[in-house]
Formats: structure tokens, sequence, C-alpha cells
């Protein structure tokens, strides 16, 4: 069964979402991120995905408290993303209470560093971060593009020891548009053994169940929640179903 993954993206230490990664379409949708981790948990969610925003611009951690805060929930199992650029940086990142990091912009900027963290800490604890644009790999908050190719990207890391790659089309993030299933059946195809985390355009549970018909191995759910395009009542039933 697809593991079903909610997003809680940070600014200023309230849970916002961005359409197309662009900063200027920030859109808050409550103030209070633990309250929304909770109410999550309390749905039967084992697995959040959290970024810190301002981190990803400022190239370190920036939302303590509310990381924190969102760590503190038991029941569920953090992986955190945005400004995990140094050995500080993911020590500070699990002293916090995150259980894995999202290794996206360093990946591409410094490979014989997240060689060294994958080695460190197990590739149980690294994910890599591929998000993408036209098949361009794209970093530091989706502001800057690079010339890696997203499949040589994939064969790199894999080559170097990551198992989980959450992989985002940015052209579809937070558009509500659907997914970018074609490219995601390519790279199971491709890659049969990595476990593969889609995110970016989920609509409504329909994309969801045809992820999970392809044996995807986990999605990310961010604004269709918020903007009550799937309830957690219809995950709650999916996850007890499956």
């Amino acid at each position: 069964m697809i593991e079903i993954i909610p997003a809680i993206d940070i600014i200023d230490g309230k849970c916002v979402r961005l359409s197309k990664g662009d900063y200027s379409s920030k859109k808050i949708y409550n103030e209070d991120p633990y309250h929304v981790a909770k109410e999550y948990a309390e749905h039967g969610i084992k697995r959040l995905h959290c970024v810190d925003l301002d981190g990803a611009k400022a190239k370190h951690i920036i939302n303590d408290k509310a990381i924190a805060a969102i760590c503190s929930v038991k029941e569920l199992s953090v992986d955190l993303g945005g400004g995990i650029q140094c050995d500080e940086d993911i020590e500070k990142a699990f002293s916090l209470g995150a259980k894995q990091i999202t290794a996206g912009s360093i990946a591409a900027k410094d490979p014989r560093k997240v060689e060294k963290w994958l080695k460190k800490y197990g590739p149980d604890k690294i994910i890599l971060g591929a998000d993408f644009k036209n098949g361009k790999i794209a970093i530091s908050g989706w502001e800057e593009s690079t010339s890696y190719d997203l499949i040589g990207f994939l064969d790199d890391y894999i080559s170097r020891g990551i198992k989980t790659v959450i992989s985002t089309d940015i052209s579809k993030d937070g558009m509500l548009e659907g997914t970018a299933v074609k490219i995601y059946e390519m790279i199971k195809n491709r890659f049969p053994g990595l476990q593969l985390i889609a995110s970016g355009g989920i609509s409504c549970m329909d994309d969801i169940k045809v992820l999970n018909d392809l044996g995807i191995y986990g999605v990310i759910v961010g604004k269709a929640i918020y903007e009550k395009k799937i309830s957690l009542k219809e995950l709650e039933e999916f996850i007890a179903s499956c």
C-alpha cells in the first residue's frame, strides 16, 4: 500500500502553501503547526513531511520552534527538509526530533557531503530531494535551476547508496491539477528498488489511488487537504482499507 504523507510547509512559524514554488503566492492555512500535525495523527497518519521554507532560502534551519512542536507528536515520524546544508544542520534537525532529513539543494551542490552523511547515518535517515522542472533538478527553494537531468541525478545517487527519494514536479506543485503520473511510472520502471515518494499536484483521492495501483512507495499530500479537496476522513478510510 502507498504511504500517505501529509506535508507541512513553514514560513514564519505558520503552515503555508505555495504554487509552483513561488514564494509570492504564499497562503497561510494555519498558524499552529502542532495542531495540524496532531490532527493528522488522530486520523491514522504515521508519517509527515515538513519543509522549512524560510530555511530553504536562508540555507540553514530557521523555524526551530515550529519544527520541534511538530516532531513532538509522538505518533508521527517526521522527515525534515529546507536549509539543511552542513553537518551542524543535520545534527540540529535530529535534535529537534526529525527521524529523517531530506537532502535537496545540498545534494546537487555537494554530492560528496551527502555521500558522507549516507555512510555516517545510514540510508534510512537520508532522503534524496529530487525536485524537477522541465526534466531538470531545481534547488534553493526552487528558485535556482541546475543542469542536472532528473534520471541521471537519480542514477548517480542510487550508486552512492540512496534508497528513498522525494520527487516533486514543480510545475504541478500546489496547482491541484493532478500529478506527474507518467514520470513517476518511468522512474518506477527504471529503478524498481527505489522507494519513490511522489509529490506535487495531488487533487483528489483518485490521484492517490492511481499512484497506489502503480506501486509507488509514498505520496505527499499538501494543498488538497488544506483546500478540503481530500478530507482527513477519506485518508483515514483509505489507510484502514489497505
